[in-house]
């Protein structure tokens, strides 16, 4: 199905260099803000109080999360559990103040704005469970990224393996530089939605790499970047329709699934964007220099495997 045809090729590879170098300066800079500032990032990571607390209506999460703030608690996760009436509140670790300190006081400020409030369980997380969390997500990342490459070397062939996984890397650290430099808060729901940034972007650019094999074996004539620029042409439909359509869900997350969902959706939104960025100019790009061609992606029969009397033994087919 497609809804937008394009009547000529676009020149994208024409552009790839300039795009590029910007991309490079960007990734330097996500780097840069990683190593300089860190991400800022949540309970679940550097450990903290969990509190669960339960009231008699549907609780107003609005004004629990104003309580909470004017105990000084910036950007606390305040989130419904289970139901409308029981919430779930994540307080960061405080200087000079005990786990059991710090809930007493935020449960005595709860029960000051509403006396029908209930708590259900408080509990601290320790810092050794956030570190087990990060280092599971670090080899859970390093376990996607092998196995992309992998897949893509076996299924079409090692230069947009490298390609494609430069690329990918260009998306997930850019979508953390973000987060670095704006001090968002980094969570186990952003991590997720990295990981799907990754997954996402690597289907982007099996498909464009897909359409750059089938256009190699049809048109003999065309240049390297001619056919890319083909490739990436033909599938703009598709990816108008299926990212288009995605994106407006994912805004839709952002824009009216509350702050349990905010910092999930902007990542996804920010990945996605991205991904189609790279997909198009990063991994064409890269595999373009590498070298790819036509005799890469297509099987050469040799004199004897032909006819000898046909002009075109021995050529690729």
């Amino acid at each position: 199905m497609e809804f937008f045809r394009f009547q000529r090729d676009i020149p994208f590879m024409r552009h790839a260099k300039a795009l590029n170098a910007f991309s490079a300066l960007l990734f330097v800079l996500s780097v840069f803000f990683l190593v300089t500032r860190g991400l800022n990032l949540s309970v679940e990571f550097t450990g903290g109080t969990v509190m669960e607390v339960s009231y008699e209506q549907p609780a107003d999460l609005a004004a629990v999360r104003q309580v909470v703030q004017t105990l000084g608690y910036a950007d606390v996760p305040v989130q419904n559990f289970g139901t409308s009436r029981d919430v779930l509140l994540r307080l960061p670790i405080q200087a000079g103040q005990t786990s059991g300190q710090q809930s007493a006081a935020v449960f005595a400020a709860l029960q000051a704005q509403n006396p029908a409030v209930e708590l259900r369980r408080t509990e601290f997380v320790g810092p050794q469970v956030g570190q087990e969390l990060v280092l599971d997500g670090l080899k859970a990342l390093a376990l996607v990224i092998v196995g992309i490459m992998v897949y893509l070397a076996f299924r079409f062939e090692w230069k947009f393996s490298v390609a494609a996984i430069i690329a990918n890397l260009h998306d997930v650290v850019i979508v953390l530089g973000f987060f670095a430099f704006f001090q968002w808060e980094f969570s186990l729901a952003v991590l997720a939605a990295v990981l799907a940034v990754l997954g996402y972007s690597v289907n982007e650019s099996v498909v464009i790499f897909d359409r750059i094999r089938e256009t190699f074996r049809r048109q003999r004539k065309m240049t390297p970047s001619e056919v890319i620029d083909h490739a990436i042409t033909s599938t703009m439909s598709r990816t108008i329709i299926t990212h288009g359509s995605t994106e407006v869900m994912v805004i839709s997350m952002l824009l009216f699934g509350g702050p349990a969902l905010f910092h999930f959706a902007l990542a996804l939104t920010i990945g996605i964007l991205f991904g189609i960025y790279s997909s198009v100019f990063v991994a064409s790009g890269i595999s373009m220099w590498l070298g790819i061609k036509r005799e890469d992606l297509v099987p050469v029969l040799s004199k004897k495997e032909g006819d000898p009397d046909d002009p075109n033994a021995g050529a690729v087919v």
